[in-house]
């Protein structure tokens, strides 16, 4: 077997035969046509508002070799029905190729599994939790990247399509890789697990996230613990666990893979102290391990980014680089790889924090915790927090009277939002400082009247309201 998938491999991995003549190399597995090339493996699914089936013969205009799918396309390639266990392959072959599944989704999934158990020297990092997946993804990457080869998924790939496709992209120049798992119920990232077979789980933390979707607060923690009973034993398994959240550490009892806790207080196996945060120019903190002190200062923003530098830490030292690597590998993290939270300027000089891909109460509050570490008059510009489920209130609660410690104005955006807003009021916020609006144009407005020099706006909230309208909008009038 080569280093690189080809078609001889995806009919193994899906009917157990390596016919030959097709050792044809796959250069992509995509899902959009819009993005195939020569070479590529295009998967036809069945969206909400596309069916991939109309788009086969697109990825065939562009290069591609072949297709998977659940029902017949006329006039495009040569079709193979691979449901059939008896099927005949041709002795000569001409691409593209047709071939149909039960299913594209578990297909995919078959193909993916196949293709991982083929990298027997690969090591994998698995990281899940409820907030700072993807940071904590591309900071560990970025450790890594310092010794070895490292793959890691792209943009948000976390989910029982993406993490497939990071695992197509494996070659065999691959030595690590660092997949992010998300969930919205149980038993998910245990079928990821299986996808990816981590020797490596880090948990971030664990709060009441997707609650509407997952049923319950104990259903989220059960499911992110999937993870740590997917590991294998010691001393080939480690589960990296936030010794600052009782649930997560409590999630040492569900492995017998080797514990390595991290975490603010000295009880941790690798902690920080003498945290200082620096504003727009990152933190400084001390790390501590094995009685080892070492000082770093880094461009991440927000003091809570020390757990996500912890993270990546724990990780280095568990693959075996020096603190040189280490200290070298966060401090060269990407840009685009902070804390999805970008500084832009805004009107009169001000600045704008688009912190506007998502939103929970935790993230939330970091949010605003970063806010007050600046200089300048503050504005919170604080959307509907969504999927919480009974946690809803007190969520919103709980980030209004944060707001109420650190904005000197607050306005909210939407229905839910007027929660923060009517808390951070009753709670002693004079109402003139607070300002609840229906929808992001009158938000715009309004901060458009108000947004003076020297001023710090924040504007965060989940992603359906799409708030990086108001931030489109003000960086367009400095």
């Amino acid at each position: 077997m080569s280093g690189y998938l080809t078609l001889t491999d995806v009919f193994e991995a899906l009917i157990g035969v390596r016919p030959p003549g097709l050792e044809r190399v796959v250069t992509a597995t995509v899902v959009d046509s819009r993005e195939a090339e020569p070479g590529a493996l295009f998967l036809a699914f069945q969206g909400e508002q596309a069916d991939g089936h109309d788009y086969v013969g697109d990825a065939f205009s562009r290069g591609g070799v072949a297709a998977l799918v659940e029902h017949d396309v006329p006039d495009e390639g040569l079709p193979l029905d691979l449901r059939d266990p008896g099927v005949r392959l041709p002795d000569s072959w001409s691409l593209p190729l047709v071939l149909r599944v039960e299913s594209t989704l578990q297909a995919l999934q078959q193909l993916a599994t196949f293709w991982r158990k083929s990298q027997p020297g690969l090591r994998v990092v698995g990281i899940t939790g409820s907030v700072g997946k993807t940071t904590t993804k591309e900071l560990t990457a970025s450790v890594l990247a310092r010794r070895y080869a490292t793959i890691k998924s792209e943009a948000s790939y976390n989910t029982e399509i993406g993490l497939p496709l990071t695992v197509l992209r494996l070659t065999g120049k691959h030595e690590r890789a660092v997949l992010e798992m998300g969930m919205y119920d149980m038993g998910e990232i245990a079928d990821l697990a299986r996808i990816a077979q981590p020797q490596v789980g880090v948990v971030t933390i664990v709060r009441p996230v997707h609650v509407e979707r997952a049923g319950s607060f104990e259903r989220i923690a059960k499911a992110k613990r999937e993870l740590i009973e997917a590991l294998p034993p010691a001393p080939e398994g480690t589960a990296i666990l936030n010794h600052d959240d009782d649930i997560v550490r409590g999630m040492a009892a569900a492995t017998d893979a080797r514990i390595l806790t991290y975490g603010l207080s000295p009880r941790a196996d690798l902690w920080a102290d003498r945290i200082e945060g620096l504003g727009l120019q990152g933190i400084r903190f001390r790390l501590h391990h094995q009685g080892e002190t070492i000082h770093v200062k880094l461009p991440l923003l927000g003091r809570h980014s020390v757990h996500t530098a912890l993270r990546a830490t724990a990780v280095g030292l568990v693959e075996g680089l020096s603190w040189e690597e280490i200290v070298g590998g966060l401090r060269e993290v990407e840009a685009s790889a902070q804390l999805r939270l970008f500084a832009v300027e805004g009107p009169q000089g001000a600045t704008i924090l688009d912190d506007t891909y998502n939103a929970s109460p935790a993230s939330t509050i970091a949010a605003l915790n970063l806010l007050n570490e600046l200089d300048g008059r503050k504005l919170a510009v604080l959307g509907d927090m969504l999927e919480l489920g009974d946690y809803t209130r007190e969520a919103h609660e709980k980030v209004g009277m944060r707001a109420l410690d650190v904005a000197d104005m607050l306005i909210t955006v939407g229905e839910l939002g007027q929660m923060i807003g009517k808390t951070a009021i009753r709670w002693g916020m004079s109402p003139e400082q607070v300002h609840m609006v229906s929808g992001n144009v009158a938000a715009i407005e309004l901060l458009k009247r108000v947004v003076d020099k020297g001023d710090v706006v924040l504007v965060k909230g989940s992603r359906v309201l799409h708030m990086e309208e108001i931030v489109n909008a003000l960086s367009k009038e400095s």
